[in-house]
């Protein structure tokens, strides 16, 4: 355990230590703030466009009420650990959570920037009360996000982020002790642990000595750890965007644009390469060919690799709605079994603690190996992702190949500012009747999966069908319904 660099005195939380002037800040800076009357909490935290949803007024108000409930619901008061991404706004944002956090009476241990789970293993480890990562993940610059951790480096409970969110709608009656002022430490230090962490399985088995590995690091959060950690381990690495840079976070590379990877991968003979998205939760893989590798084929190997060494219980998979068709059939024909969840990865490390579930994650290259970690981890991925390569002998595209054949998936993004509508959306007539009468045409054929995104501006419309024509028209179906239903 990695302990604190100053003691903590606890401090008693009761509703005769309540302070009224504090309170009535509080209640006076929620008032000024607007918010939307959809809930501030999507799947990945509170996520929007800095100046718009995201300010430095909502990120102290969040921060003040994020540590009266760490408080309430801890025994022994430890610090908050905060990491952040490498956007323009990630300083501000950072500085005014952590501003609110030692305004209720909580240390602040601040990282600076790192993945995301980094955040979620230090938290993990030590002594904190939680976690607190400034990022919008795969979104563009402009955007940003505050996604919280548990002291377990699991994702906060959604009771405590309903009453966060209470207390920054002054909802609820919340109280902190008096005097109760935290302090603010700069510990960069610690970032080391997560990274030795990353190597230690890795170290003893295997070295990745005579690989070519290109990583496109997103101009994000994993630029100062990913290659370092591959040359550890005995690669050759060539890197494509690795500079901390806020105005081209995520902007044509990364997890959400493979092109410039995939040239690369080419260009230089490479045994493969991945792709980050700006935290560094996810990742997704182009083989030697140059070709995409999703979240589907990463789980499908690496099921395949633990269900070898009996290291999967009953061969079970957590994945969510948006998992390929072709990906779950061929996974029953050799004996695995799969759970669906909704998208977002709470849910499927939800699903995963309550199950049992060793392996899960998503299309988009969230994946959870709960052998190794504890949260989505795209760092951690990709390194046992390069080890089955390397322990296989055989190139990726050959473990592909003979993996399976996906079914035709395509998936339309609407773009729909407004937030209370794009959240309502199942609650118009027309699309549901849209959806109904595909469901009906394509019958056990296909599958159609419409939502309201919970990280972006967007209503998703995905189809897939046994038949690329079956597909597109259905999509072009659906989305002009969509589009309809936004433009009313």
């Amino acid at each position: 355990m990695v302990s604190s660099p100053i003691g903590i005195q606890s401090v008693t939380d009761t509703a005769s230590t309540r302070l009224a002037s504090l309170q009535t800040a509080a209640n006076y800076q929620s008032s000024a703030i607007a918010l939307p009357n959809s809930p501030l909490f999507g799947t990945d935290g509170i996520r929007g466009k800095v100046g718009d949803l995201l300010t430095a007024s909502l990120a102290l108000q969040v921060g003040f009420w994020a540590g009266v409930v760490l408080r309430q619901n801890s025994q022994n008061l430890g610090p908050v650990i905060v990491g952040q991404d490498s956007r323009n706004s990630s300083d501000m944002l950072a500085m005014a959570v952590a501003s609110g956090l030692a305004s209720s009476g909580l240390e602040v241990w601040h990282l600076g920037l790192c993945p995301t789970p980094c955040v979620a293993y230090l938290t993990s480890i030590t002594n904190a009360v939680g976690g607190v990562m400034i990022s919008a993940s795969h979104n563009p610059p402009a955007d940003n996000g505050i996604k919280f951790f548990g002291r377990d480096g699991a994702k906060l409970p959604q009771s405590w982020q309903t009453e966060i969110e209470a207390g920054v709608r002054s909802q609820t009656d919340l109280y902190i002790g008096q005097n109760a002022w935290g302090r603010s430490y700069l510990r960069s230090d610690l970032v080391q642990n997560y990274t030795e962490s990353l190597k230690k399985p890795l170290l003893q088995n295997r070295d990745f000595a005579g690989m070519r590995i290109v990583l496109d690091l997103a101009w994000g959060a994993a630029v100062n750890l990913a290659p370092a950690v591959f040359q550890d381990l005995g690669a050759e690495v060539i890197c494509l965007h690795d500079r901390a840079d806020g105005d081209r976070i995520n902007v044509e590379c990364g997890s959400t644009c493979l092109t410039s990877l995939q040239a690369a991968v080419q260009k230089h003979r490479a045994t493969l390469g991945f792709a980050f998205d700006g935290d560094a939760d996810r990742v997704l893989a182009v083989d030697d060919k140059g070709r995409p590798v999703d979240g589907d084929y990463i789980l499908y190997l690496w099921g395949k690799a633990l269900q070898t060494r009996q290291q999967l219980p009953e061969n079970l998979i957590i994945s969510t709605v948006m998992a390929n068709l072709g990906f779950e059939r061929a996974w029953e024909k050799i004996g695995g079994r799969m759970i669906r969840t909704p998208v977002g990865d709470q849910y499927v490390q939800a699903e995963m603690v309550r199950t049992g579930g060793m392996l899960g994650g998503e299309q988009s290259g969230h994946i959870l190996c709960r052998h190794y970690g504890i949260t989505g981890d795209g760092l951690l991925t990709a390194l046992h992702i390069a080890a089955l390569v390397q322990y296989a002998g055989v190139p990726l595209s050959e473990m592909v190949s003979q993996s399976f054949a996906t079914y035709p998936q395509l998936l339309r993004n609407v773009r729909v500012e407004d937030r209370d509508r794009r959240m309502s959306w199942n609650q118009c007539t027309a699309i549901q009747q849209a959806i109904a009468r595909a469901e009906a045409a394509m019958g056990n054929q296909g599958r159609i999966l419409v939502r309201a995104s919970g990280t972006e501006p967007v209503i998703r419309v995905m189809v897939e069908a046994a038949s690329t024509d079956l597909t597109q028209y259905w999509t072009e179906n659906l989305v002009l319904a969509v589009q309809q239903y936004v433009n009313n």
